[in-house]
């Protein structure tokens, strides 16, 4: 009995470029489904995942966004590092949520985009949350005052 060959991969030429205007060309009319295929070939880009800068802009230019977002969190992580905690978090936690806002507000956000648009605001959005609340807590002399933290603390510790 003959191995089955695995499928050969294919990737989907931009609809605007040449190769697939070649490919169209080459397709005799009507061989188009709009039945989803059998194997997968390629994946999809997320929405948004497209360059924001032109293609002829520098690679820093082009994915800003993604470059933001780890700049102020290397920041945040500095500051972490040279014993200013809470202010270091409050920066992580500012920048993950700015990259929410950047991601539901930009067309293009380059690497930004990870998966669908809800999913990726979602994501950054409540993890930011999280850290700048966990800043917010953070002992000596926390600035947010949750009445029941310290006893749920306490019933989990002993």
């Amino acid at each position: 009995m003959p191995a089955e060959r695995e499928p050969e991969r294919t990737t989907v030429p931009d609809p605007g470029s040449a190769r697939a205007k070649a490919v169209a060309a080459e397709e005799p009319p009507g061989s188009k489904s709009r039945r989803f295929p059998s194997v997968t070939r390629d994946t999809a880009r997320p929405e948004g995942g497209g360059r924001a800068a032109p293609g002829d802009a520098p690679a820093p230019a082009r994915q800003w966004p993604m470059l933001a977002v780890l700049t102020a969190t290397a920041a945040g992580l500095l500051l972490t590092a040279m014993g200013h905690p809470r202010i270091g978090c409050l920066l992580i936690g500012a920048a993950l949520i700015a990259g929410a806002v950047m991601r539901s507000l930009l067309p293009s956000v380059g690497m930004l985009a990870v998966r669908s648009r809800f999913t990726d605001m979602v994501t950054y959005g409540l993890l930011g949350a999280a850290i700048t609340l966990l800043a917010l807590v953070m002992e000596p002399n926390p600035i947010l005052d949750v009445p029941f933290l310290e006893t749920a603390v306490r019933f989990t510790v002993r």
